[in-house]
């Protein structure tokens, strides 16, 4: 049967407006992917720029580290604890840029915490400077009074017991005086079964050496030693034995501690420090005191 003319020119027209609705939606489509593309663009050129520059960060503070271990294999001291000091710092330092290297430059927050850690081994750096060139001038003014105390006894062998007196103060002046002081003070991790060693896993407990060493114009008698030793948070290891003790009139806590019988001599001990819970990684920081003051600090490091 013929289609009405009519109804063919009807079918047309719906036939061309749905083919024009369609147009217009396509129209519609591409208009969106190319904005999105261009959204797209400027997201991955910003992001690129940011990695970029984070980048360039990562690369500037390597480059500060690696000048800060030179700066530490450069310094050296003739005093064996400093150096102690020294080879546990360039280790820290050695880490501190292998953890860098290992670091993605987008992980701001791991980069800002080593920024720190360069910032506090820069301090330590400094401190280290000023100990040496202080120790430096005091061994050379202790020289150089006992250079000139010997002149003076050579040169006044017949003055006055008062001289002779002087001359014996000075000397004692360039001694060690009157107060105690340590040397050879470590901190060394061990196993079960005794024996060294640095996995945090196997440690058991501490034991912190140190030698008290001779002087004569020091007190005789039991001088009782102390140690505080905290953990890589910085935090104070204790048990149910931890004594207190009095420093500058005030009382602080400690970890462990050891009476010794003091005549003048030097004197070898050991504190065992144990029953303060799991090790973890990271540096362990020994101080050691009596009641006088501070007599020095040593540290461990645990894998």
């Amino acid at each position: 049967m013929a289609e009405d003319p009519l109804e063919r020119l009807e079918r047309m027209e719906r036939e061309r407006k749905q083919k024009g609705g369609y147009m217009t939606l396509i129209y519609i489509l591409v208009g969106v992917a190319v904005i999105l593309a261009l959204v797209l663009g400027y997201m991955l050129f910003q992001r690129n720029s940011l990695v970029h520059e984070l980048e360039g960060e990562k690369a500037e503070l390597v480059q500060q580290m690696t000048d800060l271990q030179e700066d530490f294999n450069s310094l050296n001291s003739d005093y064996e604890s400093i150096n102690h000091q020294l080879d546990t710092s360039r280790e820290q330092v050695a880490q501190l840029i292998e953890k860098l290297n290992k670091t993605e430059a987008t992980n701001r927050a791991k980069i800002r915490q080593y920024e720190k850690e360069l910032g506090t081994l820069r301090s330590i750096m400094k401190g280290y400077i000023v100990q040496i060139d202080s120790l430096n001038t005091l061994n050379k003014k202790l020289t150089a009074d006992a250079a000139a105390a010997r002149r003076e006894a050579a040169e006044s062998r017949r003055v006055s017991a008062e001289l002779s007196q002087q001359v014996s103060d000075l000397s004692e002046q360039v001694s060690v005086g009157k107060v105690l002081r340590a040397r050879d003070i470590r901190l060394v991790a061990y196993f079960s079964n005794d024996k060294e060693g640095d996995r945090h896993s196997r440690v058991r407990y501490l034991i912190t050496s140190l030698s008290l060493v001779e002087n004569s114009l020091a007190p005789v008698g039991p001088v009782r030693v102390y140690v505080r030793v905290k953990d890589p948070e910085g935090v104070l290891l204790l048990n149910n034995d931890s004594p207190e003790f009095m420093l500058n009139g005030e009382e602080i806590q400690a970890t462990a501690s050891r009476e010794v019988d003091y005549e003048g001599a030097e004197v070898d001990l050991s504190i065992y420090i144990n029953d303060t819970g799991e090790f973890m990684k990271g540096i362990y920081t020994a101080e050691v005191y009596t009641e006088q003051g501070l007599l020095g600090k040593a540290e461990c490091m645990l894998r």
